[in-house]
């Protein structure tokens, strides 16, 4: 009797863990009973909230789905505005899981791939009839956010007021008790909320850029080689102001130095005269004397004159003569 009450422990202990499964915070839970998806009394697939749950021990599993916000970076993808442009445009999406039971149905067990090419598809549609409506100058300013709100509205709400059903494609769910209708156009229809919609980066294509940064290297240079003309001719219309100017400059300091110099010539004259007036023998002497140290200052000069000429006067004696 002891050797059958172990082996009972065992086996109750282990159908204890295999009937508990924990649903973490961040995640909901379904329940798959031989495949297929546990239902409540409604027919409703059942969706369990974080905790502590039990489940049929190996005849129930769970399929765990992420109820927290997720990222869909959308590949860049070229797009034509009102005017015909061509755009390249980056952009990403944020949405999450609003109705898991129908969220499960929609994209095949939950598969995630699936629903985001699902929103991909949507996503893509949405932004080339959105950027098809619009220039480029409305795209690339503040209208800009117009447009990812216009985007984020037509994929949670649709574009069509005509609902259908889910479609269970890839379940092996009965298709008898189908879940309330949806607008065929709306992330609804995937038990999807788009949260925000969000354009990363607007380039032109290689092709048109490269012609743009041409003609605009073109015209920058067309406008330099203006400027530059310009600044050469005013350089020269300032240098020739300067030439101009320093010329007149020289011109008026030259005049003004040389009546300066004959106004002080004229008064040094004027008062030589009046000072050797006074005395007329003096003066003689003096310029005698200047005329002896200019004839003899060479060393080598010879002088042809008579000796008793005036030019010896003050050689000869220190007192000149009388005046007659």
């Amino acid at each position: 009797m002891r050797k059958l009450f172990i082996p009972f422990i065992v086996i109750v202990v282990i159908g204890i863990f295999t009937s508990l499964f924990v649903v973490e915070e961040g995640n909901r839970g379904i329940v798959l009973r031989f495949g297929k998806v546990l239902r409540d009394a409604k027919d409703v697939p059942r969706v369990y909230e974080p905790g502590l749950h039990f489940k049929l021990p190996l005849i129930d599993s769970v399929k765990l789905l992420d109820a927290r916000i997720q990222t869909m970076n959308n590949q860049a993808d070229r797009f034509v505005t009102k005017e015909t442009k061509d755009l390249i445009v980056d952009s990403f999406l944020k949405w999450r899981i609003t109705d898991f039971s129908r969220y499960y149905l929609a994209t095949g067990d939950g598969n995630r791939a699936n629903a985001e090419r699902i929103l991909n598809s949507k996503l893509s549609d949405r932004l080339r009839s959105e950027i098809g409506q619009r220039d480029i100058r409305d795209i690339v300013t503040d209208s800009r956010g117009k447009l990812m709100q216009d985007v984020r509205d037509a994929l949670n709400k649709g574009t069509s007021d005509t609902p259908v059903p889910v479609d269970p494609a890839n379940t092996e769910l009965p298709t008898d008790n189908k879940l309330p209708l949806a607008n065929a156009n709306s992330m609804a229809e995937l038990g999807i909320e788009v949260i925000d919609v969000r354009i990363k980066q607007i380039n032109l294509p290689a092709e048109v850029s490269g012609a743009i940064y041409q003609r605009m290297r073109a015209e920058r240079e067309a406008v330099a080689r203006r400027h530059r003309s310009q600044g050469q001719e005013q350089a020269e219309k300032n240098r020739a102001l300067a030439d101009y100017l320093v010329t007149k400059t020289l011109a008026e300091a030259e005049r003004e130095a040389r009546m300066t110099r004959g106004a002080g010539d004229a008064t040094a004259a004027r008062l030589f005269a009046d000072a050797f007036s006074q005395n007329p023998d003096f003066y003689a002497f003096i310029r005698s004397l200047r005329a002896y140290e200019t004839s003899f200052s060479g060393g080598n000069d010879i002088m042809v004159i008579r000796p008793d000429s005036e030019f010896f006067r003050y050689m000869q004696s220190p007192v000149p003569a009388p005046r007659k």
